[in-house]
């Protein structure tokens, strides 16, 4: 089996199975928006942006540490333990922190009303930072139908608690059926809170984490040794900034929107209500993010392990090729369909109101991936501070173009400013890159791909159909055409009509 196919076969492993998870968590999505108003969701929203952004500091850069330390199966074990041990002490300490002072934090954030699922939040924290080892240990040992059931069943458990929290439960406690269990759901359930089941939910499906990777903590020793953790630390510490950098390039919009937006922006809106609008919709953007995350699973130990072959380059090169245009076919595909997705998730016309974001995050997050499968030459080379610095950019020019953008156009400049991002990142790894690791990249058919694409985004943009039944088949035959161009274009290439 080529390599190509190798690892195309290892990213639908993670991918296809992780994105039906996600998938299946995302119809969770249509149930939210159904039941609660913007602004009764808009805290749970901005939380878990501020969690994202903690896990990077819980983690600091050591999933990739391992990578780079336990490549020898002689050094796995050892490496394993310190690192995990190191994980372990940090989210322990930042988590504790953030319970005990969850009153300052709700305040901080403005919502004074949330310090309970502040609480739960620096829980499901901890648990994230601990197991993204073994998790790790998982990808690096091959191990990739494991790694997939634990994380689908965690999103299984999760619907199933969303479910019966805010379905049976609040059923139940209304009379509508099973009577009889109303004084235990009502022990329970209370009606007042049901926003916050959102987030117990989550809590409680991430406690099962433990248990399902109970096999990889059961061999686990806890030690530290400063000799051993110093080499690791110099390593991974650019990593963590570097991280820091894109979470915060992902994450600032949903972080500090409260603060950049402002009040009264949107006629009738509280800010609340326009809060709840933007990160509602924002989810539209999940799947090309799953999609680039799911390679990424499969991609980082596959770049690792062929960076010393001599023909590595041109293989980079490929990869590079067909995830571009792949992504481009899931940007044109998603956002020609906007109207539909809308009506299937986003079940309150309300929050259609904040579908002109979705192109542009799709986009950022495109040139995101894009970026991942550049940045290849700084970690192969041990030169992480350039990612250091790639990222820190591309974070202040997310947040440098927010604070102009935001208070002209509202929380459409985040998302502006989150392609603007990912585009700069890109175009300033491609220079460095082709400096210190030169790779054979197709320049002109990526932008080609890029720029077919956006035309037709914005010419759909353009015309607006407001009957559905008509718009859906006129947008699914315009996605025909162009994949259909693409196709032809691309037909001597594919890896997959090619014979091994």
């Amino acid at each position: 089996m080529s390599v190509l196919k190798k690892l195309a076969s290892e990213t639908a492993t993670y991918g296809i199975s992780t994105m039906l998870g996600r998938f299946l968590n995302y119809l969770l999505v249509a149930l939210h928006t159904k039941l609660f108003e913007p602004e009764q969701i808009a805290a749970q929203g901005q939380l878990y942006a501020y969690a994202g952004l903690a896990t990077v500091l819980y983690t600091f850069g050591m999933e990739t540490a391992f990578f780079r330390f336990a490549r020898q199966e002689s050094d796995r074990k050892q490496y394993y333990n310190l690192i995990l041990s190191a994980v372990i002490i940090v989210s322990i300490f930042f988590s504790g922190l953030l319970f005990i002072f969850a009153d300052s934090a709700a305040a901080a954030i403005k919502y004074p009303e949330s310090t309970s699922i502040v609480r739960m939040f620096a829980v499901i924290m901890a648990i994230d930072g601990i197991v993204s080892i073994p998790f790790a240990r998982l990808r690096l040992e091959g191990k990739g139908k494991k790694f997939v059931i634990v994380r689908v069943t965690n999103i299984l458990i999760m619907i199933f608690l969303n479910l019966f929290f805010l379905v049976v439960c609040k059923d139940v406690h209304a009379g509508k059926y099973l009577s009889f269990l109303k004084p235990l759901v009502d022990v329970i359930y209370d009606p007042f809170r049901a926003p916050d089941y959102i987030i117990l939910a989550n809590l409680i499906a991430n406690l099962t984490f433990l248990w399902m990777l109970r096999q990889e903590f059961a061999d686990f020793r806890f030690v530290f040794s400063k000799d051993l953790f110093k080499p690791v630390w110099v390593y991974a510490f650019p990593i963590m900034v570097m991280n820091m950098g894109g979470i915060l390039n992902m994450l600032f919009d949903r972080a500090f929107i409260q603060f950049l937006l402002p009040e009264n922006f949107y006629p009738g809106r509280t800010q609340k209500t326009a809060i709840g609008i933007y990160t509602q919709c924002y989810k539209l953007s999940i799947f090309m993010n799953l999609a680039i995350q799911s390679f990424k699973y499969a991609a980082e130990p596959f770049f690792f392990s062929k960076g010393e072959d001599k023909n590595a380059p041109p293989v980079f090169a490929k990869i590079t090729k067909w995830f571009i245009i792949v992504c481009v076919l899931m940007w044109v595909g998603i956002c020609l369909n906007l109207d539909l997705l809308a009506a299937l998730f986003l079940k309150q016309k309300i929050y259609h109101e904040g579908l002109p974001i979705v192109p542009w995050l799709l986009a950022g997050y495109l040139f995101l991936g894009v970026y991942y499968n550049l940045a290849t030459w700084f970690k192969l080379t041990d030169k992480t501070e350039f990612g250091t610095w790639l990222t820190l950019s591309g974070a202040f020019v997310t947040i440098a173009t927010s604070f102009i953008l935001v208070p002209l156009i509202g929380y459409l400049g985040f998302a502006i400013a989150f392609a603007l991002s990912g585009f700069v990142m890109v175009a300033a790894c491609y220079y460095f890159g082709q400096k210190y690791y030169p790779v054979p990249y197709d320049v002109v058919s990526a932008l080609g791909y890029v720029g077919a694409g956006s035309l037709l985004i914005f010419v759909s943009t353009q015309v607006k159909i407001p009957d559905l039944w008509v718009a859906v088949p006129v947008h699914m035959l315009m996605f025909a055409i162009f994949a259909g161009c693409t196709f032809l274009i691309e037909r001597k290439n594919i890896p997959f009509l090619k014979r091994t």
